[in-house]
């Protein structure tokens, strides 16, 4: 039993006693968390919530992006400008990255006395200009009004952490916790009804920063003129609300907020077509060759139905890639194109196999393949299709038997005019960036057109190229740290000068990465001739040549044991990479580096996975990274990962290490519409030099997962859809 309770109060439990749910909460305080307005509470997301909210007022900016990683823990990055203070630029405000947790420990008892409990760290990662610590209780106190309580340090007791002027950031201040003494906050929430949501609370912040030379500066023209903070909240739809609210009844301020669950699906069914029905095989009597298997002494048997079969999975989305066929078993081997569940692929493969084949054919095997190769073979008795159709999908996972697949199977014919195959096509693009202390929020739009020929089963030749139309994101080379902070060389300058090309020994391998923008000439971001195989039945191998990314170009060669019904993974990759020229056409740069990693990978249960990887990086420093991410049953991808490499803090410059999150949307979750295809960003509030990883399209194991046992059962629920 004691080994469970953690897991429990973590992760909240409907089927026991003592854990209750997490007590929830949608409203969004400035600092992006459920709470009042600068104020926290005990209150939590609902779990997998991605949300966005954006605060002002004459104290600053705050941009926040937070996650509910699991029932009872709070996640949030922000960006923020806070007015009134200045640093090396001058310009009367700093722009501050910061990062917060909150864990709820002390569930609500909803028909006692007992409040929610949570504790929160906030801005404990970062120079600490928000830097505070809390414990808060919330306690609904009418199905309309809940009320919270709590004792905050730092900031919360309006008492500013001393901020380092010399400090890079990115380190744990863990002696500063819970120190300096504590002061009461409190706040109240009345949801006046489904769209209006009115908040008083208490609060101390006196909205002040000290550097270490003990001057003080006051954020905004001056302090809050009480301690009584007001506001009202509005609800659009589903997922956002708009705000006002007053501080200290003189400042005021406005709010907007986006708040997204992967479990609430704009289109919950989709709006895909119906799945064929299972065609339940005629009686004996009605087709005795059918059911004797005489059928397969017909040399022209198997071509028919392989042509047939492969139309209506080509219907369905999916390419049948070959087909191995005799009286009493069928074997064939798909590329799903177009559900984001490979559960979902397998399902309809199933249904349309009974329609195809004749009736003495009771052995299905479906063999799901990832760029031309096998990656897992699902064995289904038809019988148990026809009987189980109309029942739960985990019943037919009872079943079914997941196998490694081989590289080959006996008798295995390739569907005709498969391979070549060409595809290719023209859309829009658009670079967003963010979390930059100089320009704030940027963008490019412009056109993109992509290519792919795959020659034969694991081989592609695959381009991209790219022309900007308007945008504010230039081209520019970065200043050097400590003589030039901040400040920033034009391109031309940059590029007659080669000392810039490195500080302190450590080549520009990122933090260069502005000279890759602002092209106002076609440029190919990518250019590639990949080959994927498979060298025994669990172990994957992958090389790619050419221009690999926009900013380097050369080999990247990997190598991975994934077997289908293991959580665990291991991975090798080397590189041989050179710098491209800033137009990132075909000349290239002076730099180039062998580096690579070895990977650890293993997926837990909840759609968690995690990864390790040691090796060597792009400016030829040694090191690892650490990444966690969640993954919903509708695809919904959520991460995060830290690099720590032998560079010291000083080295790496602001920042201390390289870190940030990563997401992934299906686009079907929005549209409604089955596809592959998904809206992917990787957010780091800094572009640094260490710990930098090759950006090679197509690894392995997110390629190869989708069709193993914990990726596929997750989303095992789709099978019948």
């Amino acid at each position: 039993m004691a080994t469970t309770l953690p897991a429990a109060l973590l992760f909240g439990s409907v089927n026991s006693t003592a854990v209750a749910e997490p007590l929830k909460g949608d409203q969004m305080s400035t600092y992006g968390l459920a709470g009042g307005i600068d104020t926290p509470t005990a209150q939590m997301l609902e779990d997998g919530t991605l949300g966005a909210s954006v605060s002002w007022s004459e104290y600053g900016r705050r941009t926040n992006i937070v996650f509910q990683l699991l029932p009872r823990l709070t996640t949030v990055l922000r960006y923020s400008r806070v007015e009134g203070i200045n640093d090396y630029r001058n310009d009367g405000y700093i722009s501050d990255r910061s990062f917060d947790l909150r864990l709820q420990f002390l569930d609500e008892d909803q028909d006692g006395w007992r409040p929610a409990v949570a504790v929160g760290l906030q801005d404990f990662i970062g120079t600490g200009v928000y830097s505070g610590e809390y414990i808060v209780a919330t306690k609904t106190v009418t199905p309309k009004v809940s009320v919270s309580a709590g004792l905050g340090w730092g900031v919360l007791a309006g008492k500013n952490r001393t901020i380092d002027v010399d400090d890079e950031g990115g380190t744990l201040n863990a002696g500063d916790w819970f120190s300096g003494g504590p002061k009461p906050f409190a706040s109240v929430s009345w949801q006046v009804n489904d769209k209006l949501n009115l908040v008083a609370e208490y609060s101390n912040d006196k909205y002040q920063a000290r550097y270490n030379n003990g001057n003080f500066f006051q954020q905004g023209d001056a302090e809050p003129g009480n301690n009584l903070n007001l506001a009202a909240y509005y609800r659009f739809g589903e997922s956002y609300q708009a705000g006002i609210y007053s501080i200290g009844g003189e400042t005021f301020g406005m709010q907007v907020s986006i708040a997204l669950n992967p479990r609430e699906a704009p289109y919950p069914s989709g709006l895909e077509k119906a799945p064929a029905p299972v065609r339940p095989r005629p009686a004996l009597a009605a087709d005795p060759d059918g059911w004797a298997g005489t059928w397969a002494q017909d040399p022209t048997a198997q071509p028919a139905i392989q042509q047939a079969l492969g139309t209506a999975l080509d219907d369905e989305g999916q390419i049948l890639e070959s087909m191995a066929l005799n009286a009493n078993r069928a074997e064939v081997r798909i590329r799903n194109q177009r559900y984001i569940s490979q559960a979902e692929a397998i399902g309809r493969t199933a249904r349309l196999m009974t329609r195809a084949l004749p009736p003495s054919v009771e052995t299905f095997v479906i063999t799901s393949t990832a760029d031309g190769v096998p990656t897992s073979s699902v064995t289904l008795r038809r019988s148990d299709v026809e009987r189980l159709e109309n029942t739960e999908a985990s019943q037919i996972a009872a079943v079914a038997q997941l196998t490694d697949a081989p590289r080959s199977a006996p008798g295995l014919v390739r569907t005709p005019d498969v391979y070549p195959r060409f595809r290719w096509s023209i859309q829009p693009y658009w670079d967003l960036g963010i979390f930059s202390a100089e320009d704030g929020l940027t963008n490019e739009v412009g056109a993109e057109a992509s290519a792919s020929y795959e020659l034969r089963p694991g081989l592609f030749l695959t381009g991209t190229l790219r022309q900007r139309v308007f945008g504010d994101i230039d081209q520019r080379g970065p200043g050097i740290p400590g003589v030039q902070r901040g400040e920033y060389y034009s391109a031309k300058e940059y590029e007659s000068n080669p000392d810039l090309a490195s500080y302190n020994g450590i080549p520009r391998v990122r933090s260069d990465t502005r000279m890759y923008t602002g092209n106002t000439s076609p440029v190919i971001p990518e250019l590639t001739l990949a080959y994927y195989a498979k060298a025994t039945d669990n172990v994957y191998a992958r090389v790619t040549g050419g221009l690999l990314e926009r900013a380097y170009g050369g080999v990247s060669a990997e190598v991975l044991w994934k077997p289908v019904n293991s959580p665990l993974a291991f991975g090798a990759e080397i590189n041989r990479v050179r710098k491209r020229d800033f137009d990132q056409l075909f000349d290239f740069r002076d730099y180039e580096v062998t580096m690579g990693h070895v990977s650890a990978y293993y997926e837990f249960s909840n759609g968690f996975t995690a990864q390790l990887d040691v090796g060597k990086y792009l400016a030829g420093d040694k090191g690892a990274t650490v990444s966690l991410s969640r993954e919903f049953a509708n695809g919904w991808r959520i991460g995060a990962y830290a690099t720590k490499t032998d560079l010291s803090a000083e080295e790496f410059g602001e920042g201390s290490f390289d870190k940030g999150i990563t997401f992934s949307i299906p686009l079907g979750w929005a549209t409604g519409v089955p596809t592959r295809e998904r809206v992917s960003a990787d957010l780091r509030s800094l572009s640094r030099d260490g710990g930098a990883q090759l950006n090679v399209n197509g690894r392995l194991y997110d390629r190869i997962r989708d069709s193993h046992s914990v990726e596929l059962y997750e989303g095992w629920g789709r099978f019948w859809r």
